[in-house]
């Protein structure tokens, strides 16, 4: 007997090729891990450039070789990040349950993170005082016993 209701099916079908797998779902995170895996990627493809442009091809400039790698790295990090980002099952539900996860969360206000990061500045402080009073005491006490020479 057919499912009475299409949309279940639809979810439970496993992508077929390139397309999108649960689209409109975890578009947060999606598009926070592509932001985040493109930076990372163009630092890369910068940090080889000077690698590329060393890799010598007889009669082309060292320019064009150097161009065309980043674009093929450009392309193949691409490829990467969009099937595991869009494409790819196990990846996107991860993706879509971090994201449901962190609507659960109970985030602080402003007030509260302004107290807290006040309390811990000030005990830091307080502490620092403390450490170095006491370091005082002890340079002063081991001068009485003549343990250290000032």
């Amino acid at each position: 007997m057919p499912d009475a209701n299409p949309s279940n099916a639809a979810s439970v079908e496993p992508s077929r090729g390139w397309s999108v797998y649960k689209p409109g779902q975890g578009y947060y995170t999606r598009a926070g891990t592509v932001i985040g895996t493109s930076l990372i990627g163009l630092l890369a493809i910068l940090w080889m450039w000077k690698y590329l442009k060393a890799f010598r091809i007889e009669g082309v400039n060292e320019l064009y070789v150097a161009a065309g790698g980043a674009i093929v790295i450009g392309g193949l990090l691409t490829a990467v990040v969009y099937y595991l980002v869009f494409v790819k099952p196990r990846t996107v539900d991860f993706l879509i349950a971090t994201e449901g996860e962190m609507k659960k969360v109970n985030w602080s206000t402003r007030r509260e993170v302004i107290g807290s990061t006040t309390a811990v500045i000030v005990t830091a402080i307080v502490l620092a005082v403390f450490c170095y009073a006491l370091e005082l005491l002890f340079v002063w006490f081991f001068q009485l016993i003549k343990v250290l020479q000032s």
